[in-house]
């Protein structure tokens, strides 16, 4: 049995960010949870560069990657989930987690990044309560 499945309208009903990006970082397509976790509205955000939602310290090492990515067709992640930092319109820090995968132009090349990002703020910050209490707890039993 095939399904027709409409795939805008699942991109835009996803709990988490998909944000799609061009061979040179260029922000191509931005849906509503994207517009949730960073503050950014769609508008804002398609054709800005990502050092929108990438914090200062990290861009060059992030750039580096991405356009060794588009120029090898090779990510060294796979499917591997990456935990980054990352920042809020408001200028909040954000911790996330995502996935990427390259889309590829008919003739065979990249052509986009796409990532499905999802806030971790909030379980980061209290893995590090929970951590920081394990410490004092291991500290006391010295």
């Amino acid at each position: 049995m095939h399904v027709e499945l409409d795939f805008q309208q699942l991109v835009h009903a996803l709990g988490d960010g998909v944000i799609v990006c061009d061979a040179a970082g260029a922000i191509t397509f931005w849906n509503g949870a994207a517009t949730r976790i960073f503050g950014f509205t769609e508008s804002d955000a398609i054709g800005q560069s990502l050092d929108l939602i990438i914090p200062q310290r990290q861009r060059e090492r992030h750039w580096t990657g991405y356009h060794n990515t588009m120029a090898t067709g090779q990510t060294r992640y796979g499917n591997d989930v990456l935990r980054v930092p990352a920042v809020h319109k408001e200028g909040k820090p954000l911790s996330i987690a995502f996935t990427v995968a390259m889309l590829h132009a008919p003739s065979g090349e990249v052509s986009s990044i796409v990532a499905v990002v999802r806030d971790e703020t909030e379980r980061w910050s209290e893995e590090r309560k929970l951590r920081a209490r394990l410490a004092q707890l291991d500290t006391a039993q010295a």
